[in-house]
């Protein structure tokens, strides 16, 4: 029996030898359940706040390795393009500064706004913060970035003393023709692509000293061309003002302001009649160099750098004269046949000018790059030039057209890179089939544009995408 004044430790020893088994037992399952009840419900009322990775296949049966940003977000719909109206008004100047963000009522962003806003967050993707994020939300993987890594440390290999790079060796299959500034910017852009500057990052050391030496070469005038075919003048130009520009951008350095201004001034001064450029200032234009100057002045504006309205009118009046088929391809000068190279890089151009995303020419266009003959392909056409303005054109536009193209270019390139001997980093021109820029371009050439194809996650924001301008904090 209990007796009430007992101490309370006797009075659990009573309960303990009198109380039946059934009661001791559900007791102890009791303190169990409460103990788990204890531990489980902070976790049903824990705000979620995890990043729901999107699923992009790299071979059939592997996932992506890196996460998309946006949680929850069903992937048909993520993938959806941003159509816009067939009778939007003409951007009065597609390559203004960025005005103040305005939301339309339903929430999305008008395409004019978004393009006018990612001139001036272009280079944001290559920031360490976001470059990750990009590379998930766009379908890059491990694969692809280790690519990067070890093109960029077999550039670095290249380098020569004196801070340049050779276009003809000492590695094998170089070009046939010397041309030292062109290769450096070469260089420049593979590293700055990826996020490396000469203050910053893991090739700051070769990009300063590649620096070094290149503004050196730039005259009074602003070129930076001495040595090379008749052809190269203003591709060397085009490649170094791009550098240029784009490490002004990128760290907003004085020493870069004065430079990168004289290089803008010298391609707009030698602007043809016709409204291009070619191989000779004020002559005659071609697709293929005015690509690479426009480039160059689209680089500009991503700096910061006023670019005059008229230059492009004259860009657009000359495209418009040599298109085909209403504006759906283009050839390498008027009169002659359409190309898939000369194609994506018109195309670029007009992305660049202002088309609109649901612009039926542009889609006719990079349908035609993206039918399954005209991707990637190392035995058959082998032409890393046209592969360098699809990807592009292609990134920008997002949806199919992008995941077609991506779906092969991420897996080719990364095969077919070198990865053992003192060659390991590099792409061989001539296996396993020649490229068609073996002989003019060679074993650098080659290699950096294959590598600003596995940057193109990160390496500018796509033009129409309010998603990647988020990101960057840019809406």
């Amino acid at each position: 029996m209990l007796d009430p004044s007992q101490s309370e430790e006797e009075l659990a020893d009573v309960v303990a030898n009198y109380a039946p088994p059934w009661l001791i037992s559900g007791i102890v399952h009791m303190l169990i359940l409460i103990v788990m009840a204890l531990i489980m419900l902070p976790q049903f009322f824990r705000p979620e706040v995890e990043l729901t990775a999107e699923i992009y296949a790299e071979k059939l049966g592997n996932q992506l390795e890196f996460d998309s940003p946006f949680a929850g977000t069903d992937r048909e719909k993520l993938e959806e393009p941003l159509w816009t109206p067939p009778d939007l008004p003409k951007v009065t100047d597609p390559f203004a500064a960025p005005p103040p963000s305005e939301l339309v009522p339903d929430g999305a962003t008008s395409t004019s706004d978004i393009q006018a806003q990612v001139i001036g967050y272009a280079l944001k993707g290559r920031d360490a913060g976001s470059k990750q994020a990009l590379l998930g939300l766009y379908g890059g993987t491990k694969t692809t970035q280790a690519a990067v890594q070890l093109g960029l440390q077999w550039l670095a290999r290249q380098q020569r003393k004196d801070g340049s790079w050779s276009l003809t060796g000492p590695y094998p299959n170089g070009c046939e023709t010397e041309n030292p500034e062109a290769a450096t910017a070469l260089a420049l852009l593979a590293f700055q692509g990826d996020g490396n500057t000469h203050k910053t990052g893991q090739f700051r050391d070769n990009v300063s000293r590649a620096w070094n030496w290149l503004l050196q070469q730039q005259d009074a005038n602003g070129n930076f061309f001495h040595e090379g075919n008749f052809n190269h003048p203003f591709y060397t130009q085009g490649l170094c003002t791009i550098a240029i520009c784009e490490i002004y951008g990128m760290t907003k350095d004085e020493r870069f302001r004065e430079p990168a201004s004289r290089a803008i001034d010298y391609a707009i001064k030698s602007q043809s009649s016709e409204g291009g450029w070619r191989y000779s200032p004020n002559a005659d234009s071609d697709v293929s160099v005015t690509g690479w100057i426009v480039m160059a002045l689209q680089s500009a504006r991503m700096a910061g750098f006023e670019v005059p309205q008229d230059v492009f009118r004259k860009v657009e009046r000359f495209l418009d004269r040599i298109a085909l088929e209403g504006g759906s391809k283009y050839p390498y000068q008027k009169g002659g046949q359409a190309s898939l190279a000369m194609t994506a890089e018109g195309l670029l151009m007009r992305q660049f000018l202002g088309w609109s995303h649901s612009d039926d020419r542009l889609v006719k266009g990079l349908a035609w790059i993206t039918q399954p003959v005209n991707l990637v392909n190392f035995e058959r056409d082998r032409d890393v030039y046209y592969w360098y303005y699809a990807t592009q054109a292609c990134h920008h536009m997002e949806g199919e057209f992008w995941e077609k193209w991506n779906g092969v270019m991420r897996q080719a390139l990364p095969e077919q890179q070198i990865k053992t001997g003192p060659q390991a980093g590099s792409w061989d021109p001539v296996k396993p089939s020649r490229d068609a820029w073996a002989n003019e371009g060679g074993r650098l050439y080659v290699t950096c544009l294959s590598i600003y194809c596995l940057e193109v996650y990160y390496r500018h924001l796509p033009l129409y995408s309010p998603r990647a301008l988020r990101l960057v904090g840019g809406l």
